[in-house]
């Protein structure tokens, strides 16, 4: 309806929030359309059933002008719950019945005019994947805007379960409920923006009508259900026998959700993941590394050697290239999550991993937020939401951080070809490969072990249900797929590749400047020893550099961390590159790149970040990125809490800074210890 790009993933629950878009519908011009997180039903459980059910409930303002209520038409039966309580609610509504196409495949038939006349409300048959019925759901709108239509129409539930007294005695006190409104509005009134006097009049009307929360949702639920098989029987046409033979879902699920070939599968389709990330990604980067490099060298050697071009080159390119060089594996990951997401099969993953999720405290709900954590902990955190356990949910929370996300990608890319080398196991098995996927599933075993700390420690008992919706199998949207690499290549290069940008630039003047004694003395130093032995230029100018870096604002910085970070094998550069990392993890890069770009030589320019850092030693002469630093510092970055936002936003969904406070303690202390432990075992 919007035009947007807002991917939707093939499982339920993947709106967590409310999405916002302006129509592109001919007809309908002008209007906001918002999409809210689905739900089963107004009795709502988890956060993001909250977030509708308080926007449908909006008795008081003006609300939305038209309500479209997205309904499953393949499962009828449980859809129709949740439309006629939205239908109840006395709201312009409009049904659009999607998976008409699955329904034709199973040889079921729907008669819609006949379900639209039963519930009193325009039903349209869409299907979202090709844009068919749109113009059929564009023009109901248009009517609807244009007529206003008398919403006094015969309820879905003629009686309810509240006294009619307490209904009457409800709706003068606040004008506007519907008869079904009022049953809400008394259970649930403690949810809603009223006046403290009208909180207490509703509570003296439920002491006096002896109002049970249980019991009023119960009754009303199965006498929904009881009036909803009617009316299927009625639209519903009989299935034929192509809708008897057992499906290709179901086919498929008998060897993806197998309990033994089942697991296999997905660590086969995780493997292959993290193998293609290096083996497909391999001959773009090198490309744009090439290229990065040639433009750098260009620019030295044709720009005068003036404060400018010094920024332009050892700042400006130097960090762009950090940028660059990362889009080709950031679009392959994304690519292939979203490949999975769209065929129905990340769904699998969560029924799959419930048995031994639920021993360390978790369901296997938490899943989806840990693989969306693969992408970003930000949306993954909040994704947390339709996990109706607050245990669970505040566990899943605590541990997703430990996800590797994509920001990490750059990170251990860059050190995985220093110190890690590119061989080939049993033929076709990428040694890089799988060191890639060892430090995903690092992060993955440890959040399995502190949820198992956490749920001894945190005193939360409440009951939990794992209650998930298997989606079919569908072709992948290809366009979706195309349309989310692009995205995710567009949102790293612009959002973090701005923060790289401005953490590189500043970080640059920090290099190049420091106290002026110092600074004098080095050069004055140089240009006696230049006079001397004129024959050994290069070396000594490398000398100078190499001495002006650390006499900079930097290095005096970086030479102050460093004994703090010196038994995990860290020199004072990658000192530096922690403290900037905290604005965003891959800021690391870009870090490198202009400290190693600043304290070099000019002919050294055509060189690749690469080849600098595998070119770096010490001051006793020994290589600084050595197995042990390099694994010790892809530990560190698997699990330290480098990163702002995610503190933020778990904050905001926890309400506290307790917990986000206790993450980054435990992330930091875990980081330090593990490495440490790496670097003395390499």
């Amino acid at each position: 309806m919007t035009g947007l790009n807002q991917q939707v993933g093939n499982f339920p629950g993947v709106t967590v929030e409310k999405k916002e878009g302006g129509s592109r519908l001919t007809l309908t011009k002008g209007f906001s359309v918002t999409d809210l997180p689905g739900s089963y039903s107004l009795y709502p459980r988890r956060a993001d059933e909250w977030v509708s059910y308080q926007a449908l409930m909006n008795a008081k303002g003006s609300g939305f002008d038209i309500y479209i209520v997205v309904t499953d038409a393949s499962n009828l039966s449980r859809n129709l719950l949740y439309v006629s309580q939205v239908v109840d609610l006395g709201k312009p509504v409009v049904v659009a019945l999607t998976m008409l196409d699955i329904c034709a495949a199973r040889g079921i038939a729907i008669d819609i005019p006949k379900l639209s006349t039963i519930l009193g409300v325009p039903v349209v048959g869409v299907n979202p994947r090709t844009s068919e019925g749109m113009a059929g759901l564009d023009a109901v709108i248009h009517q609807i805007e244009v007529s206003r239509p008398d919403l006094q129409r015969a309820p879905f539930l003629t009686q309810v379960p509240v006294p009619t007294e307490a209904v009457g005695k409800l709706q003068t006190l606040i004008p506007g409920l519907t008869t079904y409104g009022t049953v809400h509005y008394l259970i649930n009134h403690e949810q809603f923006s009223l006046t403290s006097k009208e909180q207490i009049a509703i509570e003296q009307l439920e002491k006096e009508y002896d109002i049970n929360h249980t019991r009023i949702q119960g009754q009303d639920i199965k006498e929904r259900y009881a009036r909803i098989r009617e009316v299927v029987s009625e639209v519903v046409g009989e299935r034929t026998v192509i809708g008897q033979r057992k499906s290709l879902s179901e086919r498929l699920d008998d060897v993806f959700l197998h309990r033994f070939w089942g697991v296999w599968v997905m660590l086969a389709v995780l493997f292959l993941m993290f193998q293609s990330v290096f083996w497909l990604a391999e001959y773009p980067m090198n490309l744009i590394e090439y290229g990065f490099a040639l433009v750098s060298n260009w620019l030295s050697n044709h720009l005068a050697d003036h404060w400018a071009s010094r920024l332009l080159v050892d700042g400006v390119i130097a960090g762009l290239g950090g940028i660059m060089v990362f889009i080709p594996q950031i679009m392959i990951l994304f690519g292939m999550i979203t490949f999975f997401e769209d065929t129905g099969y990340m769904a699998r993953i969560s029924f799959l991993t419930d048995r031994f999720m639920r021993k360390v405290g978790l369901n296997g709900k938490s899943v989806m937020p840990m693989i969306s954590g693969f992408a970003c902990a930000v949306p993954a955190i909040m994704s947390a939401r339709n996990i109706e356990n607050r245990k669970e949910r505040l566990l899943t929370i605590l541990t997703t951080p430990l996800m590797s996300c994509s920001a990490r990608i750059p990170v251990y890319t860059i050190l995985i070809s220093l110190v890690i080398q590119k061989v080939t196991l049993l033929g076709f098995l990428s040694l890089q490969g799988l060191v890639m996927m060892g430090l995903y599933m690092l992060g993955f075993v440890l959040a399995l072990v502190f949820s198992a700390v956490f749920h001894v420690l945190i005193r939360i008992q409440e009951r939990s249900y794992f209650i998930l919706e298997l989606p079919l199998y569908r072709q992948p949207r290809w366009k979706n797929i195309g349309v989310t690499m692009v995205q995710k290549a567009r949102i790293f290069v612009l959002d973090a590749g701005k923060v790289i940008m401005v953490i590189s630039l500043i970080l640059w003047g920090l290099s190049s400047y420091g106290p002026q004694g110092n600074r004098k003395r080095i050069e004055a130093e140089y240009i006696e020893a230049l006079e001397m032995k004129p024959q050994r230029q290069e070396e000594l100018l490398n000398s100078r550099n190499a001495r002006l870096l650390e006499e900079s604002y930097a290095g005096i910085l970086g030479k102050g961390i460093e004994p703090f970070i010196a038994p995990l094998g860290f020199d004072w550069k990658i000192g530096i590159a922690l403290v900037t990392s905290f604005a965003a993890r891959e800021v690391f890069v870009g870090t490198m790149a202009t400290l190693y770009s600043v304290g070099e030589g000019a002919d050294e320019h055509s060189s690749t970040l690469r080849d600098k850092m595998q070119a770096a030693v010490r001051s006793d002469g020994t290589p600084v990125y050595t197995l042990g630093t390099g694994i010790s510092l892809m530990v560190f970055y698997v699990l330290a809490m480098q990163c702002m936002s995610t503190l933020a936003v778990v904050k905001r969904e926890t309400g506290s800074w307790k917990w986000p406070v206790i993450q980054f303690i435990y992330m930091t202390v875990l980081a330090y210890v593990c490495s440490m432990i790496a670097y003395m075992i390499f």
